[in-house]
């Protein structure tokens, strides 16, 4: 794997319709996409400028807007095929960008996880970082669970519409996605306050055609049917957002209570009996108690409830952890 990126990185610009591409010649002539947090000068171009520019596995980009069908989301793309993260692409360009723009990358060296975690990233991965402006603050802890719960189905949709093996792809609270017990995809949500909204950058790594540092999709379809076709990660972007736009409106109308049995019904951790460990009062000992798992509560955390019948939230501790340890439990009233 390469161990630092170019000192210009390219930055193809492509739009689903005359409109974005309109838009994208603004922002090539503006000089609008900066990457001044990490220092990079990176190289703007139209997809119109360039003939064959990349290799065979390169992504897409016309089979992804063949597939796309989106009134808003995904439908201008900033594409790179080497890029140090398509978060800080989105995150440091948001407010300049329309609601929905989508970076892809095909190879992503400094890409990041919950807690600053190091998401490793080699080709194979589908690797895509989105727009989305919100007034309402409140609904912001809940949107990287609507983010978690479209991949899920997008994954569903693709597997029935290619006639592949179903994966069951599962939901692990509060970012990632499981299959067959290993990891196979982590989602990523940041937001700043700005002009009275808050801009948030959703970021998505799934792993589709790599079998390291985990597993992928590919290798476990494989594993069920050996002459089964291969997903694409055209394909599986594209579902991506049909799927979003169309939940993304339910959370915004009627609020996630709308989506929450189907994203219960699609994580691991319905009725889930796990070990919270708190500190005493007196901060000198680690007390541990078993709560059993019963669904979010109203903030985006944990919602459980005690042996002795107290509901709860839970708490990540801060760190990467299991779920059977490392809880910070906090009483409700």
């Amino acid at each position: 794997m390469e161990s630092e990126a170019p000192a210009r990185p390219l930055l193809l610009l492509s739009g689903k319709s005359n409109a974005e591409n309109d838009v994208a010649k603004v922002l090539k002539n503006n000089n609008t996409l900066q990457l001044h947090k990490n220092g990079e000068e990176v190289e703007v171009v139209l997809h119109s400028e360039v003939a064959t520019p990349f290799e065979d596995d390169a992504f897409r980009i016309e089979e992804y807007f063949n597939s796309l069908s989106t009134t808003r989301f995904g439908r201008l793309l900033i594409y790179s095929p080497k890029l140090s993260s398509t978060h800080d692409v989105i995150s440091q360009n948001n407010s300049d960008l329309p609601v929905g723009t989508v970076c892809v990358a095909d190879l992503q060296l400094k890409g990041r996880g919950r807690s600053s975690n190091v998401w490793q990233s080699p080709k194979g991965c589908l690797l895509f970082s989105f727009s989305i402006q919100i007034e309402d603050g409140r609904v912001v802890p809940h949107l990287q669970y609507v983010v978690c719960l479209a991949m899920t189905e997008a994954i569903k949709a693709i597997c029935l519409e290619k006639g592949t093996p179903h994966l069951d792809v599962r939901i692990k609270w509060p970012n990632d996605l499981y299959l067959g017990g290993l990891k196979v995809g982590g989602i990523l949500s940041t937001s700043v306050y700005r002009s009275k909204k808050f801009y948030v950058s959703a970021g998505v790594g799934l792993n589709v055609g790599n079998e390291k540092p985990t597993t992928c999709l590919n290798a476990a379809l494989k594993r069920v049917n050996p002459l089964s076709r291969e997903l694409k990660r055209e394909d599986i972007i594209a579902a991506f957002f049909n799927k979003f736009e169309n939940l993304y409106d339910v959370f915004l109308e009627q609020g996630f209570q709308a989506l929450e049995e189907l994203y219960c019904r699609t994580w691991l951790h319905s009725g889930q009996r796990v070990i919270v460990q708190e500190r005493s009062d007196d901060q000198d000992q680690v007390v541990e108690s078993v709560i059993t798992i019963q669904g979010l509560a109203s903030s985006g955390y944990l919602l459980g409830i005690t042996d002795d019948g107290q509901m709860c939230e839970l708490h990540p501790d801060g760190n990467s952890f299991d779920f059977f340890k490392g809880l910070i439990k906090r009483k409700m009233s």
